[in-house]
């Protein structure tokens, strides 16, 4: 007997965005946000009701009725601010790439706990992909599954003709299952919770770009999702893990299990006998040892800069938002060691060991990462602590082993006299930096668990408090 079961997808939303010159076109881009908005809360929260209400002149809506409450559910699990209105931030976690799986589990394909009966699986590509050579292919598919039973007693093996557990294809439009691909960029793949037939098979949007780097969608990366769900994986909310909804590219080398995941597979098949290095941990807003890596401004919001992660905080929000740093730039390391933003041209910079590299919205400049010595940093310093760029002064500050240096933004070179001692300049503030920010005429330094409040004019810390308060915690 062949049982059917729902597939879970791999979906790109996306929204067109019209000129907001005309009030009209105010009004059809609106209308298209709403429009996303309903789709998009349907798929992952079986939203029954499409009552809404424009509120004010186009600048926000508020949902009503079950809308209104599907929106709240969908911005408390990502951990949003919980207010019921289509707001821009959240019209743009609707915008990301996503796996189609419900997010709110009484609505999840997986109702009860689906697992494999045997540890051993075979697996079979029955067609490939273009874009990638057949080996490039196998190699994907093999690292993905390995990322799996490396934590597991679960063995895969593959076979070459007959049926398998989970048979691998690539297809487009519609390719024989009741459930069609819809062309590029929107869904990328799906797969089939455990079981007899259908139960694990896993397919591939032929529509896609498919790759083994940062562009287009990487062939591992969304395989190792995919074959989550087909071993009995639901979704998860740590934004660390690989069962988290959103698309994020990582490479084979860089990529680790969280801590999540591997709790997760293990509740269904146990732990392996062998020795592998721990799983990637999520940071703690609420952790009494927590520090950051680095903290800079970006466009109104402060990023608070941690492992592989920052957190996104408005001044005027008292709750903050976890996101992966590769979700917002691929191209950048883990574990930075300082930024700062320039207000006068907009770019953010971060920097990590003797590179840097400049940053414009979502796009890396070209020609980056460069050295640190451009600035003017002698050769003697290896890791930068901490920066913090003045906007009244458009002086940029760079803290190194207990001396710092002062780099004009106009000029674009580091000032005379300097380095100067921490010391002599900055009575009260450790010599060992974690990060630093500017705000308003205060300085606020970071060092371990806490932050020291630096007054400018009377150059004096007036307060020491913890860094958690910051997040909300």
């Amino acid at each position: 007997m062949k049982y059917f079961w729902s597939p879970v997808l791999f979906v790109l939303v996306h929204v067109t965005c019209t000129s907001a010159i005309p009030q009209l076109f105010e009004a059809e881009k609106y209308e298209k946000d709403r429009q996303l908005a309903e789709t998009y809360l349907k798929q992952f929260y079986k939203l029954e009701d499409h009552s809404t209400q424009i509120m004010g002149k186009f600048k926000t809506y508020r949902a009503s009725g079950l809308l209104s409450e599907k929106i709240r559910e969908m911005q408390d699990y990502f951990g949003l601010r919980v207010t019921g209105s289509l707001d821009a931030e959240t019209l743009g976690v609707m915008e990301k790439p996503r796996c189609g799986v419900p997010d709110v589990a009484e609505y999840n394909h997986f109702p009860r706990k689906l697992k494999w009966k045997q540890n051993k699986l075979t697996y079979r590509i029955l067609n490939y992909t273009p874009d990638l050579s057949h080996d490039e292919v196998h190699m994907a598919i093999e690292k993905a599954l390995k990322v799996w039973s490396d934590v597991t007693p679960l063995e895969f093996s593959r076979i070459n003709e007959g049926q398998a557990d989970i048979m691998i294809t690539f297809g487009a439009r519609e390719h024989g299952d009741y459930y069609p691909f819809d062309g590029p960029n929107s869904i990328l793949a799906h797969a089939f919770p455990p079981g007899e037939g259908i139960g694990g098979d896993t397919h591939f949007d032929e529509d896609e770009d498919w790759t083994m780097g940062s562009n287009g969608y990487n062939l591992f990366i969304v395989a190792a999702h995919e074959f989550g769900h087909a071993l009995g994986l639901a979704h998860s909310q740590d934004p660390g893990a690989l069962m988290y909804p959103m698309y994020v590219y990582t490479s084979m080398k860089e990529f680790r299990l969280a801590r999540d995941d591997v709790n997760g597979i293990q509740a269904l098949y146990g732990s392996s006998n062998e020795v592998h290095p721990p799983p990637a941990e999520t940071p703690d807003v609420c952790d009494p040892y927590l520090y950051f890596d680095a903290v800079a401004s970006l466009r109104g919001e402060t990023l608070y800069f941690k492992d592989r992660f920052f957190w996104r905080r408005y001044s005027h929000e008292s709750t903050s938002e976890l996101v992966l740093i590769k979700s917002f730039w691929p191209e950048l390391p883990a574990r930075i060691h300082a930024a700062y933003e320039n207000q006068k041209n907009g770019l953010l910079i971060v920097i990590k060991g003797m590179k840097y590299w400049a940053i414009e919205g979502y796009n890396i400049m070209p020609g980056y990462p460069k050295s640190i010595y451009k600035f003017g940093i002698p050769k003697y310093i290896r890791k930068i602590d901490a920066t913090v760029h003045i906007e009244k002064t458009s002086k940029t500050l760079f803290f190194a082993r207990g001396q710092y240096w002062s780099y004009d933004e106009v000029k674009q070179r580091m000032d005379e006299g300097y380095p100067r001692r921490m010391v002599d300049d900055w009575p009260g503030v450790p010599s060992k930096l974690d990060a630093a920010i500017e705000h308003n005429g205060y300085i606020y330094f970071f060092f371990k668990s806490s932050q020291f409040i630096f007054n400018t004019s009377e150059q004096r810390v007036f307060a020491i408090q913890r860094i958690n308060s910051l997040l909300g915690c």
